[in-house]
């Protein structure tokens, strides 16, 4: 059994980072026309309850290697800003009706000006890395660069993906298939690439990069596996989104491949039907049939004994990618960041 960290003092660092990087992003936004339907509006999601993870681990790990703050703060706050972006984007491809507690920034103000909100705040991040250049100088701005071009692009494909996997009503998946398609869609720009940053920046670029891929790759896997879950069985006032969201998306998440691969072949051809509906004529009936059939089949206690498993594979690789580093506040938040993320819940 994995023990519980300190909580609060975990609690305190987070909303610390957080609102770091959330001040920073308002230097970014232009103070200028058009205010109501654009520069007002994109701070919205930033401001709202979400727990600030990215530029979190951006800036402890930075920090848990020697660097001071005002190396990274920039990148941190780029990464926020693409986060953000990516969930106004997401939030229009899934139909979702709650983000963080409250309406979608579509459902409040129509698709047309949430999507153009989410390119806005992809625009805006370029500057902070532009401005890295007068803290990191050329050589190191230029690779701090190639890691946010990557980061991008493989969060992208493996939106693709799953978006491929609905388009298609795609019904034989196996869990290999669900932790590729997280890697690319979850891990890269949750996990892995804020933690190669950070180390990248703190340490000079003298930090083997490479050792954070396999730690914060089980971090950020455990991360989205107790996330499917939340959204099945998490309180909606501290999860922030509706609950059972992502069986009316027909979301191919962990527990929904299991519950695939374990159904008789009645309950799977059933689902493939369910599935093949699209969200809007999908029933309350049948959304609570297919939560009922994952119950059935142990399919949610599943997907959390995975997401335990793979919090503790990041904490072996943890000792790897940070066994060289002095231990320290930071070191310590990092450590207890991986058990945050099978006790969260929200």
């Amino acid at each position: 059994m994995l023990a519980d960290p300190d909580w609060r003092a975990l609690d305190t660092l987070l909303q610390s980072y957080k609102e770091q990087a959330t001040q920073a992003i308002f230097h970014y936004i232009p103070k200028k026309e058009p205010y109501r339907y654009l520069y007002n509006l994109i701070p919205i999601y930033p401001q709202r309850s979400g727990k600030g993870l990215r530029p979190s681990l951006c800036i402890a790990t930075c920090r848990a290697f020697g660097g001071p703050l005002e190396k990274i703060l920039r990148t941190a706050t780029c990464i926020e800003l693409f986060h953000n972006a990516f969930l106004v984007h997401d939030d229009i491809e899934d139909g979702s009706e709650y983000r963080r507690g409250e309406p979608t920034l579509h459902a409040d103000y129509g698709i047309g000006i949430a999507l153009n909100v989410g390119d806005a705040m992809n625009v805006l991040s370029i500057k902070p890395l532009m401005d890295n250049l007068r803290f990191l100088g050329p050589h190191m701005t230029w690779r701090v660069f190639g890691e946010i071009e990557h980061m991008v692009r493989e969060s992208v494909e493996g939106q693709a993906i799953e978006l491929g996997w609905m388009h298609d009503n795609v019904c034989d998946l196996d869990e290999a298939d669900y932790l590729r398609m997280i890697l690319k869609k979850t891990c890269w720009y949750t996990c892995i690439h804020p933690c190669r940053i950070g180390a990248l920046v703190g340490s000079d670029g003298s930090a083997d990069l490479d050792a954070m891929n396999r730690f914060a790759y089980y971090m950020g896997a455990a991360f989205q596996i107790q996330d499917d879950v939340l959204n099945l069985i998490g309180e909606h006032t501290k999860y922030g989104k509706e609950i059972g969201g992502d069986i009316w998306e027909g979301k191919r998440t962990l527990i929904l491949i299991h519950l695939l691969g374990h159904c008789s072949s009645e309950e799977k051809s059933s689902l493939a039907e369910f599935l093949a509906t699209p969200r809007a004529s999908r029933s309350v009936k049948r959304v609570q049939w297919v939560f009922r059939l994952m119950k059935k089949h142990r399919s949610i206690e599943s997907a959390r004994s995975s997401a335990h498993y793979l919090a503790g594979a990041a904490l072996r690789e943890f000792n790897v990618a940070f066994g060289g580093v002095p231990d320290g506040a930071e070191k310590r938040f990092i450590k207890d960041i991986i058990l945050y993320m099978v006790h969260r819940d929200i």
